[in-house]
């Protein structure tokens, strides 16, 4: 079997395509986590600390849930 150089260059530069478009969508989906990475961040600091008991009435007066 008699590969030609211009086949081998072919396959060389196909090669060199898929790992730059996998090094692209890897660089795009570390981006994506980064963002919601710190929208995550931001809702838990908007969050106050410590949450008051209810005053008053049934619920909420020994346990505060937040579902």
């Amino acid at each position: 079997m008699d590969i030609s150089p211009t086949a081998m260059v072919n396959a060389v530069v196909a090669t060199k395509q898929v790992e730059l478009e996998q090094q692209v969508q890897v660089s795009v989906l570390k981006t994506a986590l980064d963002a919601q990475a710190t929208g995550a961040l931001a809702l838990l600091q908007a969050m106050p600390a410590v949450m008051p008991l209810a005053p008053s009435g049934n619920l909420g007066t020994q346990v505060n849930l937040y579902v």
